[in-house]
């Protein structure tokens, strides 16, 4: 059984040791041979191969045939004998939070790239001025170079917090990528690869031949695994780890797709992809549960330092219907949208396009507990591990604490201008991220013979039953739940069943009281 690496993105050193490589090498090949095509975007969220894709198309193009045996591309008429000369730039080298160390990162960053391409670093001109002589000097001596730009949006996310700094590191930018406009003849192939795209930045208005594939049909599935690519690379590895788990192969594989798989990136017809760093971490721990690792591998700049300024409590998840491009444009750093900002960072998904909108979801289980228990922290103002105690109080029935996480989660708890009488359905949604947050299953609004409850939320532990009132005391939440029988569906789940009143103040908008009943189980 191969080995699943978990911290390499080179791709030399993956086929020399013989680590898992998944294949996509007849898409690189289709990229490089284009016809009239030979500059391209591609944006995609954190963790999802964009490193390693560059790191195999500069391989590609210096020639290194000795990688790819036995790889799609070797049944292509790709000429391993045209070696040319690739001038990497990783623009994450050269981020910071504030602008006077990314303009001391920037011609460190420049120099580097243009050494491994054998132009030397001019010290007295700018790094624009350097990057464009190195297209000139290796043009001229008849080789055209190969331009691979890695996280192009990394230090314009990165000084986020400070609109105005990042401005002026987008300024410093421009220069940059305006040395390719007049120089596109001496190019032979351009990548450019990010989370986001910030549309404004010179890179898109002054190339105008530079095409965006990170919605084409053709290339949904250049990255990430899907599928068959699961079956054909990993089918060992699941089948060790579903022993290991003690699961059959139909409730393991059901597993992996509730958690992992869900990004879609084509809009008429194509194949949803996992998050290929969640799946081999997945295969490469095989613990005996599966973990979320999406929360574990970082999170994206621009996601962080938008929610330190941005009201992300007016966006329902679970409520994205005719989302329109504007809404998913974050080109004005000053008034960015939420909907947008959670798109670009791998936080929702496609779920259908009619044309001229979009319905937008969240990808899977993963993103799903990460996003709200961001969203719920965000709330309290606490972080994450003040979500989890509550989570953890929740699931040991420690009721007393638990109602006083709640009261603490509502004290910051900030509503839309849509919402300026908070009902049930308000204070509902604060209490649907923290729980997701913490793996519970939830379902708002839930129809049954009795009528509606509010929230169930159903884990390994336990299922809750909670109804939610606003100026009326906890019990006549629990008088109605008992009435309309709102628990007698699970009762027979073999499982602590509990039913949880919940009462606001509808003036100051703050958590009450709370009370909470053992339901006795079938025999």
């Amino acid at each position: 059984m191969q080995i699943v690496s978990i911290d390499s993105n080179d791709f030399g050193e993956i086929r020399n040791r013989g680590y898992v490589y998944v294949d996509k090498t007849a898409w690189f090949h289709r990229l490089a041979t284009a016809a009239g095509r030979k500059m391209f975007f591609l944006a995609r969220p954190r963790r999802f191969g964009k490193s390693l894709m560059i790191s195999t198309l500069e391989a590609m193009f210096k020639g290194k045939r000795e990688l790819f045996e036995g790889l799609a591309i070797m049944d292509t008429d790709w000429d391993w004998k045209k070696k040319y000369p690739v001038i990497h730039l990783n623009m994450g080298m050269c981020a910071a939070e504030d602008y006077e160390t990314f303009a001391q990162n920037l011609p460190v960053c420049m120099k580097a790239s243009l050494a491994g391409a054998g132009v030397k670093y001019d010290d007295k001109l700018t790094p624009s001025a350097n990057f464009g002589i190195a297209i000139d000097k290796l043009a001229d001596k008849g080789t055209q170079p190969v331009i691979l730009i890695d996280e192009y949006d990394d230090p314009v996310a990165k000084a986020l917090k400070n609109v105005e700094v990042a401005e002026r590191v987008r300024s410093s930018l421009a220069p940059i990528y305006g040395q390719m406009k007049d120089r596109s003849g001496k190019i032979r192939f351009l990548m450019i690869t990010g989370v986001s795209k910030f549309t404004k930045l010179s890179i898109f208005s002054a190339l105008s031949s530079l095409v965006d594939i990170s919605f084409e049909d053709d290339y949904a599935s250049m990255l990430g695994y899907t599928e068959d690519e699961l079956n054909r690379y990993f089918s060992e590895h699941m089948e060790a780890h579903s022993k290991v788990m003690g699961l059959s192969a139909k409730v393991y594989r059901a597993e992996i797709k509730r958690l992992y798989n869900g990004y879609r990136f084509w809009l008429d017809e194509g194949e949803n992809v996992c998050n290929p760093v969640s799946i081999n971490l997945t295969m490469a721990n095989r613990k005996k549960r599966f973990e979320l690792y999406w929360a574990e591998t970082g999170k994206a700049s621009f996601l962080m330092n938008f929610l330190k300024r941005g009201d992300m409590l007016a966006v329902d998840p679970d409520d994205l219907e005719g989302v329109t491009k504007a809404e998913l444009d974050v080109s004005d750093l000053n008034s960015i949208p939420v909907k947008g900002m959670l798109f670009q960072t791998g936080y929702l998904t496609i779920k259908d396009f009619n044309g001229t909108s979009f319905d937008l979801c969240v990808p899977d289980e993963e993103v799903r507990q990460d996003l709200s228990a961001l969203m719920a922290g965000l709330v309290a103002d606490k972080d994450v591990r003040w979500a989890a105690s509550i989570g953890e109080k929740l699931r040991r029935a420690k009721w007393g604490d638990f109602f006083d996480g709640l009261a603490a989660l509502y004290a910051g708890a900030v509503y839309g201008s849509t919402e300026g009488k908070p009902h049930e359905l308000s204070y509902a949604r604060c209490l649907k991220f923290l729980l997701q947050g913490q793996g519970f299953r939830v379902e708002q609004e839930v129809s049954h013979a009795g009528g509606r409850t509010d929230i169930v939320a159903d884990h390994p532990c336990g299922t809750y039953i909670f109804e939610l009132k606003v100026n009326k005391p906890p019990k006549v939440a629990m008088s109605q739940v008992q009435r309309k029988k709102y628990a007698a569906p699970y009762r027979a789940v073999g499982k602590p069943v509990w039913a949880v009143g919940l009462s606001f103040n509808g003036r100051t908008r703050q958590f009450k009281a709370g009370v909470a009943e053992s339901v006795k189980l079938k025999a």
